[in-house]
């Protein structure tokens, strides 16, 4: 509950008080303040998965992680394949203009899409292709959620705009990394294995509650709407699946 229910909130109430310039500036968007939130939101993802890293799926990571930090960086000087952006609040020590916890930030969203798929669609277990295919999409939706929340904060801000600030063409790279970063889950990790212990570990998924509540709630004071509903979304799947873990729900 502290961790799925209680930071979430503090972290949105935080970050919407920084945008709007009532905190003192030792407060507002403090970069290790930020860190340390979402580090501890991803603790029981990393408690949950820890038992299952062999050397296989820490080869595996190491390459998402560089992958995700060096398309960053083409991102950043190129404009492709996210379309041109820009930082707008510090995350951090940064190296060639992008934060050094970037993979903390990407990996365990595409995770929890993983996780989620193998939760609530039981014929992605055994259907590698349905699974990918499934896993990216819920990834897409996750940045629906995310990147309109993050613009309206001003954590980043692109030169072109779609819809709440933010391009198609960065729908279209999230496509990509997603891919990537599925494949490369899915190659290294043993389903299987991540079933079972998605299966007998009930707050694997709570990474994906507190996130969905802190974007939800950002979203939903910036009048997103359509982010809003697409966070439901996730809160219906995670409820019918008992893993949305606050006060009167089960989890």
């Amino acid at each position: 509950m502290t961790i799925s229910g209680v930071f979430p909130v503090i972290g949105a109430v935080l970050l919407l008080l920084s945008a709007q310039g009532s905190l003192p500036s030792v407060l507002s968007f403090n970069p290790w303040l930020i860190l340390f939130g979402v580090l501890v939101m991803r603790l029981p993802l990393v408690a949950g998965l820890l038992p299952l890293l062999d050397a296989r799926a820490v080869a595996g990571l190491a390459f998402l992680s560089t992958y995700s930090y060096v398309i960053e960086v083409i991102g950043v000087q190129t404009g492709w394949p996210y379309g041109f952006f820009e930082y707008g609040v510090d995350l951090g020590p940064m190296i060639a203009g992008v934060p050094v916890a970037l993979p903390l930030l990407f990996l365990p969203l595409v995770l929890n899409a993983y996780l989620l798929i193998l939760l609530v669609l039981p014929s992605a277990r055994s259907n590698r292709w349905l699974r990918v295919v499934s896993v990216i999409s819920v990834v897409v939706a996750v940045d629906f959620v995310l990147d309109p929340g993050a613009v309206s904060l001003g954590f980043w801000s692109y030169e072109a705009s779609w819809l709440y600030g933010v391009p198609l063409s960065n729908y279209a790279g999230w496509i990509l990394s997603a891919t990537v970063a599925t494949v490369g889950f899915d190659a290294t990790l043993h389903t299987e294995d991540v079933t079972d212990r998605l299966s007998s570990t009930p707050y694997l998924l709570d990474d994906l509650v507190s996130f969905t509540v802190l974007w939800g709630v950002v979203n939903a004071v910036y009048g997103n709407f359509l982010p809003v509903v697409v966070s439901l979304l996730f809160v219906t799947m995670l409820v019918r699946a008992e893993r949305f873990s606050l006060p009167g729900l089960t989890g």
